[in-house]
């Protein structure tokens, strides 16, 4: 039995009709359509699902959404516009850091936690914090690349 919950995505309310046990992966890719988030692997392990809830990296895909209570969500699409993207996502392109882009959602969500908590980190910093999201790809290199350039950007505004 689905009920409304309200949820805060984005800056945005939303009323979304779920069950309180459904995974807010879901209620974003299914209610919301958001295209940032992806499912991976179901189980917390991979990070491709990964969002900010009030300002914590959490797996989406485990996060049940009547969990969530007031918490403020943010995912990728939060975090910039095409036209005006954070400097996370505009590293990203200038190192093209991504190849086929399946991990870049939670590298990026979870690199933004960490910059949010630590705005000079170092590359084993980086590293650490980017252990749990899975790339396939081998674009590692690129990734710590493009975060520590963003944290030296940010610094610069």
């Amino acid at each position: 039995m689905a009920d409304e919950l309200s949820i805060t995505v984005n800056g945005r309310a939303h009323a979304v009709a779920a069950s309180p046990d459904t995974p807010l992966l879901y209620v974003l890719t299914n209610e919301l359509e958001l295209k940032g988030p992806k499912f991976g692997c179901g189980l917390a392990q991979c990070g491709a699902c990964t969002v900010l809830l009030d300002g914590r990296a959490v797996r989406s895909c485990i996060t049940e959404i009547g969990a969530i209570g007031e918490a403020e969500i943010t995912t990728i699409e939060g975090l910039g516009t095409i036209d005006k993207p954070h400097p996370l996502q505009q590293a990203f392109i200038d190192e093209q850091a991504a190849q086929c882009g399946y991990c870049i959602n939670g590298m990026i969500v979870t690199a933004k936690e960490l910059l949010d908590r630590k705005p000079h980190p170092n590359a084993a910093e980086v590293r650490e914090a980017l252990a749990g999201n899975l790339c396939r790809c081998g674009t590692h290199g690129r990734i710590i690349r493009a975060v520590l350039s963003a944290a030296q950007n940010m610094r610069k505004t």
